[in-house]
């Protein structure tokens, strides 16, 4: 089998080009750190694999043959090819430049990723950011994506990645249900409550709850349920019930006293809380475009 492939000549090319612009085996060696016998080698390859007589050697220089002019220029525009893909690489890793696509859940790129956005902008300016806000788990490179935000205890195999914080569920409730209907405290007594619950799945309405000593389930019921956080806050607000909530869905509602904490002593465990990693496709060269907005989330939701 041939071992004449194009990759395989690609260094041979590369010396050809610096003998013939140098105008010798010895001034192309100096330049690339070799002996002029190795350069003198290598064009004898070269030429030896294409079949052609490529220079014409004379006591006192060097000539290009007709097969060699030829060969020459392809060579050339080779390397000049490869310096301007060195020049991408140099533009685009030299500092943060160019348009991140970044998938993150609806109600915590509402909450927690667009407000920090403004501050990123203006800090990078050659940097465009694509938001797009779904609670389904997309295809990182099907989809072309170049970050995702997911909440989970582990980041799924394959792909690197970086927690960004941690992610509770609260059990919340207005005021004027609670006054109604009690205040539960502890997780059996839910069953006795209009309980608003996400309903993507048979299980979401069985909540699972620890203490550090005691862990237990329930099945809830309620006549309400949404798989959209913001809907199942506006339904406590409107007091249709208890609501479990990421913490930063019902942050400002609980800061205002429109909504109290329920079972505080109590720890959800159910789904959707965890830690939120930003993932990204392995790579030794991270672009700066998406290091620099990777820290930037990451301070932002550390603070």
């Amino acid at each position: 089998m041939s071992t004449n492939t194009p990759s395989n000549l690609l260094p041979l090319m590369a010396s050809f080009v610096r003998v013939v612009e140098c105008g010798s085996f010895s001034a192309a060696a100096r330049q690339q750190g070799s002996t002029a016998s190795a350069v003198s080698r290598q064009i004898a390859q070269l030429e030896q694999a294409l079949g052609l007589r490529l220079l014409e050697r004379t006591t006192r220089r060097l000539r290009l043959s007709e097969a060699g002019s030829e060969v020459f220029e392809r060579c050339r525009e080779m390397l000049g090819a490869a310096q301007a893909a060195m020049a991408v690489g140099e533009r685009l890793m030299s500092h943060p430049r160019g348009q991140v696509r970044l998938s993150v859940p609806k109600a915590f790129g509402k909450h927690l990723i667009a407000p920090l956005m403004a501050d990123f902008l203006q800090r990078y300016p050659e940097v465009d950011v694509s938001l797009n806000l779904s609670d389904r788990s997309p295809d990182l490179i099907g989809e072309q994506f170049d970050l995702i935000v997911c909440i989970t205890d582990q980041p799924p195999p394959g792909l690197a990645g970086r927690p960004l914080c941690s992610v509770q569920q609260l059990l919340c409730a207005s005021p004027a249900y609670l006054q109604r209907h009690g205040t539960p405290q502890h997780p059996q007594e839910l069953v006795r409550h209009a309980c608003l619950y996400l309903d993507e799945s048979s299980d979401d309405h069985r909540w699972h709850f620890s203490n550090g000593r005691e862990q237990c389930v329930v099945a809830v019921q309620g006549r309400f349920a949404s798989n959209h956080s913001e809907v199942r806050l506006n339904g406590a607000l409107n007091d249709l019930g208890i609501a479990c909530l990421p913490h930063f869905t019902a942050a400002a509602a609980l800061a205002s006293g429109e909504l109290h904490q329920v079972l505080s002593a109590w720890r959800y465990t159910g789904s959707y809380q965890g830690t939120a990693w930003i993932l990204y496709h392995p790579t030794r060269h991270l672009p700066p475009k998406l290091r620099v907005l990777i820290d930037h989330l990451a301070a932002g939701l550390a603070a």
